[in-house]
């Protein structure tokens, strides 16, 4: 469960179809896990612990660009996963790209 809410937190809103907002904040975070039954009840501040004991940080975007592949947010789970869970008969190699 620990591992689902920072996957989650580590999502856009937009990725789970809100639009009322473009990023979470606790209150947001905890209220969605309740919602979407990832936990029964949750207090604002669980959220934060939980995410501050996977040291899952986040900041603000000034801007955001979505991919355009349809595959995207199923892609960005699995590899998420993968991070919070790796094999343990292999290792996990994470890349990030960036064209400017």
């Amino acid at each position: 469960m620990r591992e689902h809410i920072r996957l989650v937190a580590r999502t856009s809103p937009a990725d789970w179809n809100i639009a009322a907002f473009s990023t979470w904040n606790l209150a947001k975070l905890a209220d969605h896990l309740v919602k979407r039954h990832v936990v029964p009840a949750i207090s604002r501040e669980s959220p934060g612990r939980i995410l501050r004991e996977g040291k899952v940080s986040w900041q603000a975007a000034t801007t955001w660009k979505a991919s355009t592949d349809p595959d995207f947010i199923a892609k960005t789970h699995r590899v998420l996963a993968m991070c919070d869970t790796p094999p343990t008969d292999g290792r996990v190699v994470c890349v990030d790209e960036s064209a400017r």
